[in-house]
């Protein structure tokens, strides 16, 4: 696969600039952030429509089973060697969301707790399992706690496959070669023997200490050869990611009628023979299939605010599902581009935080020098993720802070508006007109400042709402009609 890749590549670029382009961790990086990022939105957008934005969290730390269990067959089992890139790991990930959420559905049906509680219980039991397991069998096996906590992404790059594609023999080097480093060995002289090098009675032989095979990049670098091997270095994370990101996209894709409609009726899903019960197993086993592969980029930890954040950031910004989807995945891999800079510092290119320690450390915290700002690669990106889901809760056009102070406001401008009309019009044309409609007491039958009520009879004065006639507050032809509507419009609703 990593091969047909490089060709269709190569049809665009020269393999001296796809190798220079791979070898950029800045790049490989942003593209496998921004591959984690949409994959995980993808399917973050029906947890987070189907309420179970916290089975992320749980299938993130219970994978760690199916990895320790794929481990443990892999050693003991099949006399394999421990790899973190077998595809056996994705089968035990695979396998341990689904149970995860098999044996949370299994608790919650019993009717003794709620389904959070559940998972409360059922998630900690089968990581405290996987904990268990690696201390008893799996003591000797390799699992970085970083790797699997936050991920390393900024080494991506590093951690790649090697493919030549022309100047590829393989170099021979013999005795007779011309690069042949050749020598003479004493072969019974001190230590092992009784002899020095001076003495008659040594013996000698020929050696060649650099003779044997070397692939044509070794023997490149080594100079063993004049001419460069056009080689590509593949990173395997772009590999693991960009299967993961098409399996989940041809998922939505290929099923997103029914992903829709089992979203918000299962029920009718069911009835249609749709069969919600399976996609919902087959997400789960996505979301953990996905935990598994951010392990190299985000960790299993942090892969977490990738299925969430965007989505819900998205969830902010729109009402149809498919646009969410969109935005949710620009969201998420906007966040891994900008992430990557903002851990050297450069926060959307707008300003330098190492500005900002210089300032703390100088007038409000002793950071003792150290104002240089130097974070982890994954963590930012997830920081951006939070900070582009503040962004949208403040300014989002419907759902935001501002504009649903806006709109409380003008509804409760709406309301007093309307209030003030329907007491002019219960007290309109009766003996109590002078007391209860007057300008100068008119406040306190409403319990209004006066200030108050001045500013209000001035908006709807000048809306030819109402009018004012003899120190009396009068509704006109035109605030009557209004009225009407609105008391129409209440009880028809």
């Amino acid at each position: 696969m990593e091969r047909l890749l490089i060709d269709l590549l190569l049809n665009f670029m020269s393999a001296e600039q796809l190798y220079d382009a791979l070898d950029d961790p800045r790049m490989v990086a942003i593209l496998i952030g921004a591959m984690v990022a949409v994959s995980g939105a993808l399917l973050g957008t029906f947890l987070l429509l189907r309420h179970m934005a916290l089975t992320s969290d749980a299938i993130s730390h219970t994978v760690l089973l199916g990895i320790v269990v794929a481990f443990i067959v892999m050693v003991y089992g099949l006399d394999q060697e421990a790899d973190i890139s077998s595809p056996w790991l994705i089968v035990g990930a695979a396998l341990s969301g689904v149970l995860t959420v098999y044996l949370t559905e299994l608790i919650f049906r019993s009717g003794l707790v709620k389904e959070d509680a559940a998972l409360g219980l059922a998630f900690p039991l089968l990581f405290a399992i996987a904990i268990i397991l690696i201390s008893r069998y799996a003591d000797d096996i390799h699992l970085d706690e970083d790797t699997v906590m936050v991920g390393e992404i900024g080494v991506a790059w590093a951690n790649a496959n090697e493919h030549c594609f022309a100047n590829c023999e393989e170099v021979v080097i013999t005795p007779d070669h011309p690069k042949a480093e050749t020598g003479r060995q004493c072969i019974n002289c001190k230590p092992s023997g009784p002899y020095s090098p001076r003495d008659p009675e040594a013996i000698f032989k020929e050696i060649c200490s650099n003779c044997g095979t070397y692939p044509a990049s070794i023997a490149y670098t080594r100079g063993y050869i004049d001419t460069s091997p056009q080689i590509v270095l593949w990173p395997r994370a772009i590999t693991t990611m960009g299967v993961i990101t098409l399996v989940n996209a041809l998922f939505v894709l290929l099923l997103y009628k029914e992903l829709k409609l089992a979203t918000f009726d299962a029920g009718l899903a069911a009835a249609l023979g749709f069969r919600p019960g399976l996609l919902h197993y087959a997400l789960m086993a996505l979301v953990s299939v996905t935990a598994v592969g951010a392990f190299d980029a985000v960790g299993a930890v942090l892969v977490v605010a990738f299925f969430i954040v965007p989505a819900a950031t998205a969830y902010l910004l729109t009402d149809r599902l498919w646009r969410m989807l969109v935005l949710s995945s620009f969201i998420g891999a906007l966040a891994a581009y900008t992430g990557y800079d903002l851990a050297r510092g450069d926060f959307l290119g707008i300003y330098n935080l190492d500005k900002l320690l210089v300032f703390l450390d100088k007038h409000v915290l002793d950071l003792g020098g150290n104002t240089t700002w130097n974070v982890h690669i994954a963590s930012a990106m997830v920081m951006m993720t939070g900070f582009f889901f503040l962004l949208a809760w403040v300014v989002s056009p419907r759902y935001g802070l501002v504009s649903n102070t806006i709109r409380r406001m003008v509804q409760r401008r709406r309301f007093r508006e309307q209030l003030l009309l329907m007491h002019i019009h219960n007290h309109e044309n009766t003996e109590n007109a002078n007391r209860e409609l007057a300008l100068d007491t008119l406040h306190m039958h409403l319990n209004w400042s006066e200030n108050h009520l001045k500013r209000m009879v001035a908006r709807l004065r000048s809306r030819n709402l109402v009018r004012v006639q003899n120190n009396l507050v009068i509704m006109t032809d035109r605030g009557e009609r209004l009225l009407q509507k609105i008391m129409q419009e209440r009880i028809s609703a």
